[in-house]
């Protein structure tokens, strides 16, 4: 299957809701077949379907050598306990900047093959899933990233590792459903540097 280009910031299709996923066929699975060959050629840790100009609902991960495929992924629920550590962005190369995330998740969807799944997450698969299942809610993790002077120029063959991502952890007050979790106000679209406006 084809390696298709990468979408980058700037593109409308990263800033809009994706659309759900009604029935897993054929064109569906080659869509999937797509991502995950973009994803590992990149080579990323994940990949949303909007991120090669599609609209639709679908994520891929790539986590310790473990796959993982989820159509309309939701997110059901996230830890109160959270996390502040480095992310990077297939579709915002050249960039990084740290982002709170929860530390443990579970989501739910279908897979390739059309089968109902849940799947429970924590540390850097939990982040990934929370950082994906944001790009189909047309959210940037340079939405998330309170301070805008801390997003910093990288390599842009640069990928955050998961060893590398611990910064700061968070002390829970309670465990919270997702919606309660999600609900803190995103930030806008601005940096000190043009190019990530």
């Amino acid at each position: 299957m084809p390696v298709r280009p990468i979408v980058q910031l700037g593109d409308p299709v990263l800033t809009q809701p994706a659309k759900r996923v009604h029935r897993v066929d054929d064109s569906i699975d080659r869509l999937i077949q797509d991502m995950i060959d973009t994803m590992l050629d990149a080579p990323g840790s994940g990949l949303a379907a909007p991120q090669i100009g599609v609209p639709l609902r679908i994520i891929t991960t790539h986590i310790d050598e473990e796959l993982h495929v989820i159509v309309n992924p939701e997110i059901v629920w996230m830890s109160e306990e959270t996390e502040i550590a480095e992310e990077g962005c297939l579709s915002i190369r050249g960039y990084a900047g740290p982002v709170e995330r929860a530390l443990r998740c579970r989501v739910r969807g279908i897979d390739r093959r059309g089968k109902k799944l849940k799947l429970k997450a924590e540390d850097w698969l939990a982040r990934c899933l929370q950082h994906e299942v944001d790009h189909l809610n047309g959210i940037l993790y340079i939405d998330r990233v309170v301070d805008k002077s801390t997003i910093h120029r990288v390599d842009e063959d640069y990928e955050v590792e998961p060893e590398e991502t611990m910064r700061e952890t968070v002390p829970a007050a309670e465990e919270q459903s997702a919606p309660e979790a999600m609900a803190s106000p995103v930030g806008a679209r601005e940096t000190g540097d043009e190019s990530l406006r």
